[in-house]
């Protein structure tokens, strides 16, 4: 599995009532805990005083995370999603193939 950077920012339109926001967020905070169940969802922030996320997610690849991941969201249409995909740095912390 590859691991993703995903930042989100979800802008509700115009118009929309306050219920289908209530019901696309509570459907939102089910499908997030069932997307971390499988693995796909590893972590996930908000910035302090922002109304964007920003988490690391996992797929075989970027088309997975794009088709069968990301796209499952009910905010998705909502969304605007940048995502970075990331490799190990040879230096990060917790590395087992450093050499002695």
């Amino acid at each position: 599995m590859q691991e993703f950077l995903v930042e989100i920012t979800t802008t509700v339109p115009d118009g929309t009532s306050q219920d289908e926001v209530d019901q696309r967020r509570a459907a939102e905070a089910v499908r997030a805990r069932e997307l971390a169940a499988t693995g796909n969802l590893v972590r996930l922030w908000r910035p302090v005083g922002q109304l964007r996320s920003i988490g690391i997610w996992r797929a075989a690849d970027q088309d997975e995370l794009n088709d069968k991941v990301l796209a499952t969201l009910p905010l998705r249409p909502w969304m605007t999603i940048m995502v970075t995909a990331l490799e190990s740095h040879p230096n990060g912390p917790g590395r087992t193939d450093a050499a002695a």
